[in-house]
């Protein structure tokens, strides 16, 4: 499967907040994230390559020991184990992000890898 309908994958709330629906391959996942006004993702990290984009709203992420203010069009790359956070500050807001490899806690049991041969 080549395309994706985002209405066929189910929210999964991850924070209070934050919902992210994440198709994925064998290496490589989608995560759109949905976030309410003042939602958090707390600091944390993990071994996964993450990268975005802001497409609706204000975020303020702090990657490292960095903190910048991102609105729509705004782009971010997030290397393997730096400590993140992001907050909401005008929302709600909408980001969509790339891991690799997938983020298994994401990926759900009744939502298949995409065939790469479709």
């Amino acid at each position: 499967m080549a395309f994706i309908q985002l209405n066929e994958f189910r929210n999964r709330e991850i924070f209070p907040g934050v919902r992210i629906r994440a198709p994925h391959l064998k290496n490589l996942m989608l995560s759109y994230v949905e976030l309410d006004p003042g939602a958090v993702v707390p600091l944390h990290q993990h071994p996964h390559e993450q990268g975005g984009m802001v497409v609706k709203g204000k975020l303020r992420f702090r990657i490292g020991n960095q903190t910048q203010t991102l609105g729509p069009g705004s782009l971010y790359l997030i290397p393997s184990n730096v400590p993140h956070e992001v907050t909401v500050i005008e929302g709600p807001a909408v980001a969509l992000d790339v891991f690799a490899p997938v983020r298994e806690e994401y990926a759900y049991e009744n939502e298949q890898i995409i065939d790469e041969e479709t």
